[in-house]
């Protein structure tokens, strides 16, 4: 099987250089009225918002900014969501759905607001969303959902005819939503906030959080951090006192892109979820358009053929665009709250909360970082809309009851994989002896009784870890497309080298001698 071109990141990543920022090293001290954990939309976006509202503001980044999920997104600003208004209406009532509906256009329109006051060129355009279906037995479902975008304040509306080069059976559309290059916008944002007095320090993982008055902060390097208020925007909380990790599931999108004649362009950011989930839009390309298409959808740690996947995707883009060659790949990671509503609020419970969480925008974290943004500064300096706060609340009542069962297949899930990978570990697992991995791959395999996660390089190097995540203990597994270690549990992800690539977890995989392990 050929691999597909292989790039040093994602498109976005690629076109948008973003200046270093200086990390934070052993000794430093800062204070801020606010500290923000993670530089991606959501953190960004609320940082800017805070410090536009006079309030001083360091962010914290582990790597680099927006060099995380937000990098390897596919750009899309929408508050049409698959077919969550349906849903919404059903399990959290109308009024809920047109809340719902009104702060995500809230969202949409505020970044063609602030990219005009920056004059920033983030290529934003104008283009209608659609959640398609080619199979007749899927349109009931979309006429219901037309419907209930209508009636929730969309412009929607269910049609049969798109300007895809391929017939489908129903669609439904909502006008007026956008697309945009997530990177230049940002690149923006961020040179903004440090004028306005806040400060960005990549490179610096914060490790602990002592909530007291004030919050004080630790990172990995010894620097310490103080503020009247912590926002966790890190995807999944790397610090989850409210215990959100039992209604957080995690998945993995891949992505494929090739450039396209501008005469082809679809004109439309289009999702649907049959075959494995299929996402299309384009965006600027030289003289023409360059085609994005994702899907393939899996759980991290949990797909061995990484690399068949994208293998469909390729295949399926060639099939439906006729004369694309991809010519890019990457991949995003989400997570997506079990009763479809995304988590902006306080951490947990508390008469006066200090600590904030933006998390579970089940692939929709474009608009959900920028409304983030706006709700988490809204309260924290006391102006936040009411509906909106109830809506998205992390601690909304009724929201566990309601979603029981799909917390409880979260969480079965959980528990399989920490019992039945250190099974398999036991015996055979996923090799019998080192001498098994071939170079370029990676493996879980028992050795002096403790679980081993070895990879062997092109050169035939090994690079022995422990294969314990430094999380809450599942065992992880080899990704061959990414060369990655990940955790099928929470969905952290590890280098080669056992470094951190993605949380929750905080702390690298512990390194072996590969001696002990036969190198």
């Amino acid at each position: 099987m050929n691999r597909l071109p292989d790039t040093s990141g994602s498109h976005w990543i690629r076109t948008a250089a973003i200046p270093a920022y200086p990390p934070l090293v052993d000794g430093d001290r800062a204070d801020a009225d606010v500290a923000v954990i993670g530089a991606g939309i959501a953190g960004l976006s609320v940082a800017w918002e805070l410090a536009r509202a006079g309030r001083t503001v360091v962010v914290l980044e582990a790597g680099r900014v927006v060099g995380g999920v937000t990098g390897h997104t596919t750009g899309k600003l929408s508050a049409l969501h698959t077919t969550v208004y349906d849903g919404l209406r059903s399990s959290h009532g109308p009024y809920a759905a047109r809340v719902y509906a009104q702060s995500q256009m809230a969202a949409v329109r505020h970044v063609g607001e602030v990219a005009a006051e920056l004059g920033v060129d983030c290529e934003l355009e104008r283009r209608p969303a659609l959640t398609y279906c080619e199979d007749p037995a899927g349109t009931d479902a979309l006429r219901a959902e037309a419907e209930a975008a209508k009636e929730a304040g969309l412009d929607a509306s269910f049609v049969t005819e798109t300007d895809l080069p391929y017939p489908v059976a129903g669609a439904v559309r909502v006008e007026d939503q956008a697309q945009f290059h997530p990177r230049k916008y940002l690149r923006a944002l961020a040179a903004d906030l440090v004028a306005r007095g806040g400060a960005i320090h990549e490179r610096t993982r914060v490790t602990g959080l002592d909530e007291g008055e004030p919050c004080r902060l630790t990172t990995s390097s010894g620097a310490t951090v103080t503020a009247g208020s912590v926002v966790v925007a890190t995807h999944h909380p790397v610090f989850d006192r409210g215990l959100l990790a039992a209604r957080l599931t995690q998945h993995r999108d891949l992505v494929v892109a090739g450039p396209l004649p501008a005469d082809r362009d679809p004109r439309g950011m289009y999702i649907t979820r049959e075959g494995g989930k299929r996402s299309v839009r384009t965006a600027p390309y030289g003289d023409g358009r360059l085609l994005i298409v994702t899907g393939e959808v899996f759980a991290p740690g949990t797909e061995r053929d990484t690399e068949g996947r994208y293998q469909r995707l390729e295949e399926w883009t060639r099939e439906r665009f006729p004369g694309v060659t991809p010519t890019h790949r990457w991949a995003a990671q989400d997570n997506a709250a079990t009763d479809t509503v995304p988590l902006i609020g306080p951490l947990h419970h508390g008469d006066h909360p200090h600590v904030f969480v933006a998390t579970g925008f089940a692939g929709w974290g474009m608009a959900g970082g920028v409304l983030a943004g706006r709700l988490l500064s809204g309260l924290i300096t006391g102006h936040a809309p009411r509906d909106w706060a109830e809506l998205y609340d992390p601690r909304r009542p009724g929201s566990v009851l309601r979603t029981a069962p799909s917390v409880a297949k979260a969480q079965w899930d959980v528990g399989k994989h920490f019992v039945k990978d250190r099974l398999d570990a036991l015996g055979r697992g996923s090799a019998e002896t080192v001498e098994d991995i071939v170079p370029g791959e990676g493996a879980v395999l028992r050795v002096g009784g403790r679980p081993c996660a070895v990879h062997r390089d092109e050169a035939g190097l090994l690079h022995p870890l422990s294969a314990v995540c430094t999380h809450l203990g599942c065992l992880v597994a080899f990704n061959p497309a990414e060369r990655t270690w990940e955790c099928p549990c929470h969905g952290s992800r590890f280098d080669i080298h056992g470094e951190v690539l993605q949380g929750p977890a905080l702390h690298p995989l512990e390194r072996y001698d590969p001696e002990d392990v036969g190198g």
